[in-house]
């Protein structure tokens, strides 16, 4: 049972709904991503545990993403959307016990915790993006929903570490995981201002999920997807390194990271004020080029200025990306199967996360951020050929 191209609600405030519903389930993963390596930190366990422990929250939608978007196919909304706040909730109080239990055991329940969140967070988002795209009746009016959808996980980066953070300076780890508990309250609440839609009759379907990679433009656009995505990985690495080598205060560095995302904000709430004058592939191609450009030029950038700056135009060239990407995907796709399209692209994204930092730490060492940040710049810039439009 899958809803129709009309499922989801377009009653008011449905939009802004659909935002806080993200914000909910993602600021919550958020700030236990942020807390739960630091618990970990202070009962001795080493960097390499750490960085498993972090590798847990992308490895789970991996493995579940497939599953998550079929669920949203069949059954809309509201069921999936439930589960995910479950899983987040459960995850949260594994988090508590773990404050509790300390030890190995305390480990263990905070590696649990860590997958049932980006679990439970990467379904929800799955479900959250297939309803808007659901609700667009032409490709303007898809970016522009995608632009406002894409603030969501920049608010929550920010909403769930700053306020986990003074809980626990407050209180301990233990009150900020009761605090983190409350977000998922406002994606349950938010709920309630989606229509619940009648799923429509579906026609069985022969084959397996992995002939939707079939459609025409598909793996290219997923390809691109990659490129980009990787593109925020080796940004969030390579500049702490290149900080530190010029002897940049953390302070300094932390204010250079900000500064790119305040710009993709930015760009994502101007897009949709221009959004019918532009174009998904001239866009995407663009930014790939100009990614290219930055990158080439940041370990060049000689102060903490000429830093910002690229961050800045950095922000501008990847924030612009997402909206495009994501309108262009529903159009390759038929709507009855959305929900396994954006699978494919949380899979890739998450298994980027999960692989990329290791490659990049392996390639950091030997050759240095400059080479890395020139290597995967002239890698993006040449794959802009790629970016073709539909049937191109």
């Amino acid at each position: 049972m899958a809803e129709t191209a009309a499922a989801p609600a377009h009653g008011r405030g449905w939009l802004a709904a659909l935002i806080a519903g993200q914000v909910g389930l993602h600021a919550a993963m958020a700030g236990l991503r942020m807390a739960a390596p630091l618990q970990a930190l202070r009962e001795g366990y080493s960097p390499w545990a750490v960085g498993l422990l972090l590798a847990l929250f992308a490895a789970a939608p991996v493995v579940l993403a497939l599953h998550s978007g079929r669920l949203a196919d069949r059954h809309g909304y509201h069921r999936p959307v439930h589960i995910a706040i479950g899983l987040v909730t459960a995850a949260l109080l594994l988090a508590l016990a773990a404050d509790f239990a300390g030890g190995t055991a305390g480990f263990g329940l905070l590696c649990l915790a860590a997958m049932l969140a980006g679990a439970g967070a990467n379904m929800g988002m799955l479900t959250i993006q297939r309803t808007a795209g659901l609700a667009a009746h032409d490709g303007p009016q898809r970016v522009r929903i995608f632009s406002w959808l894409g603030i969501a996980p920049s608010f929550s980066n920010v909403v769930g570490p700053v306020a986990i953070g003074f809980a626990i300076d407050l209180a301990g780890f233990a009150a900020g995981y009761a605090l983190m508990l409350l977000l998922p309250l406002v994606t349950l609440f938010s709920a309630r201002r989606v229509e619940r839609v009648v799923p429509a009759a579906q026609a069985p379907r022969h084959g397996t999920s992995w002939d939707l990679l079939d459609a025409p433009g598909l793996k290219r656009l997923l390809l691109v997807n990659w490129l980009l995505s990787m593109c925020w990985d080796v940004h969030s690495f390579a500049v702490p390194i290149l900080g530190h080598e010029r002897g940049y205060s953390a302070s300094t560095i932390g204010l250079v990271l900000g500064t790119f995302t305040l710009s993709v904000t930015a760009v994502r709430v101007l897009i949709p004020w221009i959004a019918h004058r532009l174009d998904e592939t001239t866009v995407v191609r663009a930014a790939m080029l100009g990614t290219g450009v930055v990158f080439a030029a940041y370990p060049l950038a000689s102060s903490p200025w000429a830093m910002g700056g690229c961050a800045v135009l950095l922000g501008v060239t990847l924030g612009a990306v997402q909206p495009m990407i994501m309108s262009t995907l529903h159009q390759l796709t038929p709507a009855h199967r959305h929900g396994e399209a954006l699978a494919f692209r949380s899979m890739a994204i998450n298994a980027s996360s999960t692989v990329m930092p290791l490659v990049f730490g392996a390639a950091g060492t030997v050759v240095g951020a400059a080479v890395l940040f020139w290597a995967v710049g002239g890698a993006v810039g040449a794959g802009s050929w790629m970016a073709r439009r539909p049937g191109g």
